[in-house]
């Protein structure tokens, strides 16, 4: 299994990944071929596939706003789970975000998520509760169902 960054090239393999995990949270516009580069032109060194026999079976993308970092849409395909390959992207990620001088790194998991709440708390995220997630949409997002 091999680490590496991320490119445009990747979309196709990495969309077909997301859509195999059940309640990840995309939608048509950040999540289409052309929003995804346009964080990749954003975020060059932060974002990350994992290949075995060059095919992608994890991805995870992170980036900053030069302040704190974010994770977003890390995936495992379920065939390879268990073997700490979600645990080696988050790793890389960090370490990519450490380099560019970031201290802290955030994300956001739904609620009803609960494999994924309990990899995050597993490996150190702790929750917020100090905290009320607010949002607003500029343009009009439509959720697509995984």
């Amino acid at each position: 299994m091999k680490i590496r960054n991320m490119s445009i090239n990747d979309y196709k393999a990495v969309y077909c990944l997301w859509m195999s995990i059940p309640g990840l949270g995309l939608n048509n516009l950040d999540d289409s071929k052309d929003g995804v580069e346009k964080y990749l032109k954003r975020n060059p060194t932060t974002c990350f596939v994992a290949e075995e026999n060059n095919k992608i079976i994890g991805v995870i993308m992170s980036g900053h706003d030069g302040r704190r970092g974010f994770i977003y849409h890390t995936a495992v395909h379920k065939n390879y789970r268990k073997h700490g390959i979600a645990n080696k992207l988050v790793n890389h990620a960090i370490k990519a975000l450490e380099v560019e001088g970031i201290n802290k790194v955030a994300l956001v998991v739904f609620e009803d998520n609960k494999l994924g709440n309990a990899f995050w708390e597993k490996i150190g995220f702790k929750d917020r509760l100090d905290l009320v997630y607010r949002n607003k949409e500029i343009c009009q997002l439509s959720r697509i169902d995984t």
